[in-house]
Protein backbone atom coordinates (compact mmCIF):
# COMPACT_ATOMS: atom_id res chain seq x y z
CA UNK A 1 0.00 0.00 0.00
CA UNK A 2 2.88 2.58 0.53
CA UNK A 3 4.62 2.00 -2.74
CA UNK A 4 0.87 2.73 -4.01
CA UNK A 5 0.32 5.74 -2.70
CA UNK A 6 4.32 7.14 -2.95
CA UNK A 7 3.46 6.34 -7.29
CA UNK A 8 -0.11 7.68 -6.97
CA UNK A 9 0.94 10.77 -5.58
CA UNK A 10 4.51 11.30 -7.62
CA UNK A 11 2.18 11.26 -10.74
CA UNK A 12 -0.48 14.10 -8.77
CA UNK A 13 2.71 15.87 -8.39
CA UNK A 14 3.44 15.66 -12.10
CA UNK A 15 0.63 16.23 -13.59
CA UNK A 16 -0.14 19.50 -10.95
CA UNK A 17 3.39 20.25 -11.92
CA UNK A 18 2.15 20.39 -15.86
CA UNK A 19 -1.16 22.65 -14.94
CA UNK A 20 -2.16 26.06 -15.28
CA UNK A 21 -2.80 27.89 -12.01
CA UNK A 22 -6.26 27.84 -10.78
CA UNK A 23 -6.31 32.09 -9.81
CA UNK A 24 -5.08 32.68 -13.19
CA UNK A 25 -7.89 30.16 -15.17
CA UNK A 26 -10.27 31.61 -12.87
CA UNK A 27 -10.20 34.61 -13.77
CA UNK A 28 -9.57 34.31 -17.81
CA UNK A 29 -12.70 32.20 -17.70
CA UNK A 30 -14.63 34.82 -15.86
CA UNK A 31 -13.46 37.61 -18.06
CA UNK A 32 -14.40 35.17 -20.62
CA UNK A 33 -17.93 34.91 -19.50
CA UNK A 34 -18.73 38.38 -19.35
CA UNK A 35 -18.14 38.36 -22.49
CA UNK A 36 -20.00 35.68 -23.51
CA UNK A 37 -22.90 36.97 -21.50
CA UNK A 38 -23.06 40.23 -23.11
CA UNK A 39 -22.74 38.92 -26.23
CA UNK A 40 -25.40 36.46 -26.08
CA UNK A 41 -28.10 39.42 -24.98
CA UNK A 42 -26.61 42.02 -27.56
CA UNK A 43 -26.91 39.50 -30.44
CA UNK A 44 -29.60 38.10 -32.29
CA UNK A 45 -32.37 38.84 -35.21
CA UNK A 46 -32.06 42.39 -33.59
CA UNK A 47 -28.29 42.96 -32.48
CA UNK A 48 -28.22 45.60 -29.34
CA UNK A 49 -25.12 47.52 -28.88
CA UNK A 50 -23.28 46.10 -25.74
CA UNK A 51 -23.33 49.56 -24.31
CA UNK A 52 -26.91 49.90 -24.50
CA UNK A 53 -27.12 46.12 -23.06
CA UNK A 54 -25.28 47.45 -19.57
CA UNK A 55 -27.20 50.63 -19.75
CA UNK A 56 -30.43 48.38 -19.66
CA UNK A 57 -28.86 46.22 -17.01
CA UNK A 58 -27.98 49.34 -15.14
CA UNK A 59 -31.08 51.06 -14.90
CA UNK A 60 -33.09 48.19 -13.97
CA UNK A 61 -30.65 47.32 -10.80
CA UNK A 62 -30.79 50.65 -10.06
CA UNK A 63 -34.27 51.31 -10.31
CA UNK A 64 -34.76 53.75 -12.56
CA UNK A 65 -37.61 53.58 -14.94
CA UNK A 66 -37.17 51.92 -18.29
CA UNK A 67 -36.57 53.81 -21.61
CA UNK A 68 -39.41 53.32 -23.97
CA UNK A 69 -38.86 51.24 -27.22
CA UNK A 70 -38.14 47.11 -27.43
CA UNK A 71 -34.39 47.08 -26.71
CA UNK A 72 -35.78 47.01 -22.47
CA UNK A 73 -38.13 44.24 -23.22
CA UNK A 74 -35.37 42.33 -25.59
CA UNK A 75 -32.48 43.06 -23.29
CA UNK A 76 -34.33 42.48 -19.81
CA UNK A 77 -37.20 40.36 -20.39
CA UNK A 78 -36.10 37.82 -22.95
CA UNK A 79 -32.46 37.63 -23.77
CA UNK A 80 -30.74 37.99 -20.18
CA UNK A 81 -32.95 35.34 -18.29
CA UNK A 82 -31.79 33.21 -21.12
CA UNK A 83 -27.85 33.82 -21.38
CA UNK A 84 -27.80 33.69 -17.24
CA UNK A 85 -30.12 30.42 -17.70
CA UNK A 86 -27.38 28.63 -19.96
CA UNK A 87 -24.55 29.95 -17.55
CA UNK A 88 -26.22 28.40 -14.35
CA UNK A 89 -26.94 24.94 -15.69
CA UNK A 90 -23.32 25.03 -17.68
CA UNK A 91 -21.73 25.67 -14.50
CA UNK A 92 -24.12 23.02 -12.69
CA UNK A 93 -22.99 20.60 -14.97
CA UNK A 94 -19.41 20.96 -15.05
CA UNK A 95 -19.34 21.23 -10.96
CA UNK A 96 -22.15 17.84 -10.73
CA UNK A 97 -20.10 16.06 -13.47
CA UNK A 98 -17.10 16.62 -11.42
CA UNK A 99 -18.30 15.34 -8.03
CA UNK A 100 -20.38 12.26 -9.89
CA UNK A 101 -16.97 11.23 -11.56
CA UNK A 102 -15.12 11.07 -7.97
CA UNK A 103 -18.35 9.50 -6.46
CA UNK A 104 -18.18 5.95 -8.65
CA UNK A 105 -13.72 6.56 -8.82
CA UNK A 106 -15.00 6.63 -12.96
CA UNK A 107 -13.86 9.07 -15.53
CA UNK A 108 -16.37 8.37 -18.10
CA UNK A 109 -19.37 8.82 -15.18
CA UNK A 110 -21.40 11.84 -15.58
CA UNK A 111 -24.88 12.92 -13.41
CA UNK A 112 -26.88 11.12 -16.56
CA UNK A 113 -25.31 7.95 -15.74
CA UNK A 114 -27.33 7.49 -12.28
CA UNK A 115 -31.08 7.61 -14.14
CA UNK A 116 -31.81 10.87 -12.65
CA UNK A 117 -32.05 13.26 -16.20
CA UNK A 118 -34.08 10.09 -17.54
CA UNK A 119 -37.08 10.39 -14.58
CA UNK A 120 -36.62 14.34 -15.22
CA UNK A 121 -37.29 13.61 -18.56
CA UNK A 122 -40.32 11.55 -18.05
CA UNK A 123 -42.04 13.55 -16.06
CA UNK A 124 -41.11 16.69 -18.11
CA UNK A 125 -42.88 14.64 -21.07
CA UNK A 126 -45.85 13.61 -19.26
CA UNK A 127 -46.67 16.61 -18.72
CA UNK A 128 -46.46 17.33 -22.12
CA UNK A 129 -48.35 14.46 -23.38
CA UNK A 130 -50.95 14.87 -20.35
CA UNK A 131 -51.29 18.63 -20.71
CA UNK A 132 -50.24 19.41 -17.57
CA UNK A 133 -47.38 21.91 -18.63
CA UNK A 134 -48.18 25.38 -18.82
CA UNK A 135 -49.96 25.66 -22.26
CA UNK A 136 -48.32 22.49 -23.01
CA UNK A 137 -44.99 24.04 -23.55
CA UNK A 138 -42.04 25.46 -21.23
CA UNK A 139 -43.90 26.79 -18.56
CA UNK A 140 -43.39 25.77 -14.40
CA UNK A 141 -45.61 23.28 -14.54
CA UNK A 142 -43.89 21.23 -16.74
CA UNK A 143 -40.38 22.11 -15.02
CA UNK A 144 -42.23 20.85 -11.59
CA UNK A 145 -43.23 18.00 -13.31
CA UNK A 146 -39.62 17.20 -14.41
CA UNK A 147 -38.15 17.79 -10.93
CA UNK A 148 -40.65 15.58 -9.81
CA UNK A 149 -39.70 12.70 -11.94
CA UNK A 150 -35.99 12.92 -10.65
CA UNK A 151 -37.04 13.20 -7.25
CA UNK A 152 -39.04 10.13 -7.42
CA UNK A 153 -36.08 8.37 -9.57
CA UNK A 154 -33.78 9.84 -7.27
CA UNK A 155 -35.72 7.55 -4.37
CA UNK A 156 -35.86 4.96 -6.72
CA UNK A 157 -32.42 4.42 -7.22
CA UNK A 158 -31.22 4.66 -3.29
CA UNK A 159 -33.39 2.22 -2.37
CA UNK A 160 -31.95 -0.55 -4.86
CA UNK A 161 -28.32 0.77 -4.59
CA UNK A 162 -28.79 0.17 -0.75
CA UNK A 163 -30.61 -3.07 -0.26
CA UNK A 164 -28.24 -5.89 0.91
CA UNK A 165 -26.58 -3.12 2.59
CA UNK A 166 -23.65 -0.38 2.24
CA UNK A 167 -23.25 2.09 -0.82
CA UNK A 168 -21.05 0.70 -3.33
CA UNK A 169 -20.54 3.09 -6.39
CA UNK A 170 -20.68 -0.45 -8.87
CA UNK A 171 -24.23 -0.83 -7.26
CA UNK A 172 -24.99 2.41 -7.46
CA UNK A 173 -24.10 2.91 -10.99
CA UNK A 174 -25.97 -0.91 -12.06
CA UNK A 175 -29.22 0.64 -10.56
CA UNK A 176 -28.94 3.63 -11.82
CA UNK A 177 -28.47 2.39 -15.65
CA UNK A 178 -30.84 -0.33 -14.91
CA UNK A 179 -33.52 2.34 -13.72
CA UNK A 180 -32.63 5.04 -16.27
CA UNK A 181 -33.50 2.67 -18.93
CA UNK A 182 -36.13 1.15 -17.97
CA UNK A 183 -37.56 5.29 -17.75
CA UNK A 184 -36.50 5.53 -20.76
CA UNK A 185 -38.46 3.32 -22.82
CA UNK A 186 -41.26 4.51 -20.82
CA UNK A 187 -40.74 7.37 -21.75
CA UNK A 188 -40.57 6.54 -25.86
CA UNK A 189 -43.78 4.55 -25.29
CA UNK A 190 -45.15 8.53 -24.33
CA UNK A 191 -43.65 9.90 -27.23
CA UNK A 192 -45.34 8.27 -29.32
CA UNK A 193 -48.76 8.99 -27.61
CA UNK A 194 -48.29 12.11 -28.57
CA UNK A 195 -51.53 13.78 -29.52
CA UNK A 196 -50.06 16.38 -32.73
CA UNK A 197 -46.99 17.65 -34.23
CA UNK A 198 -46.53 21.04 -31.70
CA UNK A 199 -46.67 18.18 -28.84
CA UNK A 200 -44.04 15.83 -30.53
CA UNK A 201 -41.65 19.01 -31.53
CA UNK A 202 -42.13 20.47 -27.38
CA UNK A 203 -41.06 16.56 -26.56
CA UNK A 204 -38.39 15.88 -28.85
CA UNK A 205 -36.88 19.92 -27.77
CA UNK A 206 -37.26 18.49 -23.80
CA UNK A 207 -35.34 15.64 -24.70
CA UNK A 208 -32.22 17.09 -26.60
CA UNK A 209 -32.46 20.13 -24.12
CA UNK A 210 -33.58 23.47 -24.67
CA UNK A 211 -33.47 26.78 -23.55
CA UNK A 212 -36.41 28.31 -24.77
CA UNK A 213 -38.54 28.74 -21.78
CA UNK A 214 -36.48 30.92 -19.74
CA UNK A 215 -37.07 33.67 -17.50
CA UNK A 216 -37.07 35.03 -13.88
CA UNK A 217 -39.04 32.77 -12.31
CA UNK A 218 -37.34 30.05 -13.78
CA UNK A 219 -34.03 31.11 -12.92
CA UNK A 220 -34.51 31.75 -8.78
CA UNK A 221 -33.60 28.00 -8.37
CA UNK A 222 -30.76 27.08 -10.34
CA UNK A 223 -29.84 30.30 -9.00
CA UNK A 224 -29.67 29.56 -5.60
CA UNK A 225 -29.26 25.69 -6.09
CA UNK A 226 -26.10 25.66 -8.15
CA UNK A 227 -24.15 28.37 -6.25
CA UNK A 228 -24.88 26.32 -2.64
CA UNK A 229 -23.84 22.81 -4.39
CA UNK A 230 -20.34 24.45 -5.16
CA UNK A 231 -19.94 25.62 -1.88
CA UNK A 232 -21.07 22.87 -0.35
CA UNK A 233 -18.67 20.61 -2.74
CA UNK A 234 -16.05 22.98 -2.03
CA UNK A 235 -16.32 22.30 1.64
CA UNK A 236 -15.38 18.48 1.13
CA UNK A 237 -12.95 18.50 -1.58
CA UNK A 238 -9.89 17.02 0.32
CA UNK A 239 -13.05 13.82 0.75
CA UNK A 240 -13.23 14.08 -3.10
CA UNK A 241 -9.63 13.68 -3.35
CA UNK A 242 -9.72 10.94 -0.87
CA UNK A 243 -12.13 8.96 -2.50
CA UNK A 244 -10.14 9.14 -5.97
CA UNK A 245 -7.25 7.10 -4.01
CA UNK A 246 -9.56 3.77 -2.89
CA UNK A 247 -11.82 3.37 -0.05
CA UNK A 248 -9.38 1.89 2.33
CA UNK A 249 -6.99 5.13 2.04
CA UNK A 250 -10.02 7.80 2.63
CA UNK A 251 -10.94 5.37 5.29
CA UNK A 252 -7.23 5.66 6.57
CA UNK A 253 -7.65 9.54 6.50
CA UNK A 254 -10.13 9.73 8.52
CA UNK A 255 -13.09 10.21 5.68
CA UNK A 256 -16.49 8.73 6.36
CA UNK A 257 -16.86 6.78 2.78
CA UNK A 258 -19.94 5.63 2.97
CA UNK A 259 -21.97 9.11 4.46
CA UNK A 260 -19.89 11.27 1.94
CA UNK A 261 -21.23 8.79 -0.61
CA UNK A 262 -24.94 9.37 0.72
CA UNK A 263 -24.51 12.84 0.78
CA UNK A 264 -22.52 13.08 -2.38
CA UNK A 265 -25.49 10.96 -4.42
CA UNK A 266 -27.87 13.16 -3.01
CA UNK A 267 -26.67 16.61 -3.77
CA UNK A 268 -25.73 15.61 -7.09
CA UNK A 269 -29.25 14.18 -7.69
CA UNK A 270 -31.39 17.26 -6.92
CA UNK A 271 -29.32 19.49 -8.30
CA UNK A 272 -29.40 16.91 -11.89
CA UNK A 273 -33.36 17.76 -11.31
CA UNK A 274 -33.28 20.96 -11.23
CA UNK A 275 -31.25 21.65 -14.05
CA UNK A 276 -32.99 19.44 -15.96
CA UNK A 277 -35.96 20.74 -15.29
CA UNK A 278 -35.24 24.29 -16.39
CA UNK A 279 -33.12 23.09 -19.67
CA UNK A 280 -33.94 19.55 -20.52
CA UNK A 281 -31.52 17.01 -20.96
CA UNK A 282 -28.49 18.16 -22.32
CA UNK A 283 -25.64 15.71 -23.09
CA UNK A 284 -21.81 15.62 -23.38
CA UNK A 285 -21.14 18.72 -20.91
CA UNK A 286 -21.22 17.15 -17.36
CA UNK A 287 -18.97 15.03 -18.78
CA UNK A 288 -16.62 16.95 -21.12
CA UNK A 289 -16.25 19.46 -19.09
CA UNK A 290 -14.34 18.21 -15.90
CA UNK A 291 -11.34 16.33 -18.51
CA UNK A 292 -10.74 19.86 -19.63
CA UNK A 293 -10.50 21.25 -16.60
CA UNK A 294 -8.03 18.36 -15.39
CA UNK A 295 -5.93 18.89 -18.30
CA UNK A 296 -6.09 22.68 -17.35
CA UNK A 297 -5.42 22.78 -13.43
CA UNK A 298 -5.26 19.44 -12.25
CA UNK A 299 -7.22 16.91 -10.29
CA UNK A 300 -7.00 18.42 -6.73
CA UNK A 301 -10.36 19.55 -6.41
CA UNK A 302 -10.33 22.24 -4.45
CA UNK A 303 -9.30 23.63 -7.66
CA UNK A 304 -11.08 21.77 -10.37
CA UNK A 305 -14.58 22.29 -9.30
CA UNK A 306 -14.68 26.35 -9.45
CA UNK A 307 -12.77 26.40 -12.79
CA UNK A 308 -15.57 23.24 -13.80
CA UNK A 309 -17.86 25.48 -13.00
CA UNK A 310 -16.33 28.78 -14.83
CA UNK A 311 -16.23 26.97 -17.64
CA UNK A 312 -19.28 25.38 -17.99
CA UNK A 313 -21.25 28.23 -17.80
CA UNK A 314 -18.65 29.67 -21.06
CA UNK A 315 -19.23 26.55 -22.02
CA UNK A 316 -23.05 26.73 -22.58
CA UNK A 317 -23.83 30.49 -22.98
CA UNK A 318 -21.42 30.08 -25.98
CA UNK A 319 -23.12 26.57 -27.51
CA UNK A 320 -26.52 28.55 -26.64
CA UNK A 321 -26.02 31.36 -28.94
CA UNK A 322 -24.63 29.40 -31.63
CA UNK A 323 -27.86 27.33 -31.08
CA UNK A 324 -29.93 30.63 -31.29
CA UNK A 325 -28.14 31.88 -34.59
CA UNK A 326 -26.89 29.13 -36.42
CA UNK A 327 -30.39 29.35 -38.97
CA UNK A 328 -32.58 31.72 -39.71
CA UNK A 329 -35.51 29.95 -40.01
CA UNK A 330 -35.20 27.74 -36.56
CA UNK A 331 -33.66 26.97 -33.50
CA UNK A 332 -31.45 24.53 -32.93
CA UNK A 333 -31.73 22.49 -29.75
CA UNK A 334 -28.72 22.72 -27.27
CA UNK A 335 -28.48 19.31 -26.91
CA UNK A 336 -27.35 18.74 -30.31
CA UNK A 337 -25.18 21.00 -30.45
CA UNK A 338 -23.28 20.03 -27.38
CA UNK A 339 -23.01 16.55 -28.71
CA UNK A 340 -21.86 17.63 -31.77
CA UNK A 341 -18.66 19.32 -30.31
CA UNK A 342 -18.49 16.97 -27.05
CA UNK A 343 -18.00 14.05 -29.05
CA UNK A 344 -15.25 14.94 -30.63
CA UNK A 345 -13.42 16.30 -28.30
CA UNK A 346 -13.84 13.56 -25.79
CA UNK A 347 -12.24 11.29 -27.90
CA UNK A 348 -9.13 13.70 -28.19
CA UNK A 349 -9.01 14.26 -24.99
CA UNK A 350 -8.95 10.19 -24.64
CA UNK A 351 -6.51 9.65 -27.48
CA UNK A 352 -3.87 12.13 -25.66
CA UNK A 353 -4.27 10.67 -22.36
CA UNK A 354 -4.11 7.08 -23.61
CA UNK A 355 -0.97 8.77 -25.61
CA UNK A 356 0.49 9.75 -22.62
CA UNK A 357 -0.14 7.05 -20.54
CA UNK A 358 -2.28 8.80 -17.61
Amino acid sequence: MPSILVRRRSKDAAAEARSLPAGRSAVVLGAALLAVLTAAVAWGSTSIPPGEVWGVVWRRLSGEAPRPGTDDLIVWQLRLPRALSAALVGAGLGVVGTAVQALVRNPLADPYLLGISNGASLGAVAAIVLGLGAGGGLGLGLSGAAFAGALATFALVWAVARRGGGFAPLRLVLAGVAIGQFLSGFTSYLVLQAGDEQQTHSVLFWLMGSLIGANWQLLAVPAVAVPAALLWLQARARGLNALLMGDETAAGLGIDVTRLRRELFTVTSVVTGVLVAVSGAIAFVALMVPHVCRLAVGGDHRRLLPVSALFGAVLLVTVDIVCRTAMDTQELPVGVVTSLLGAPALLYLLDRRLGSGS
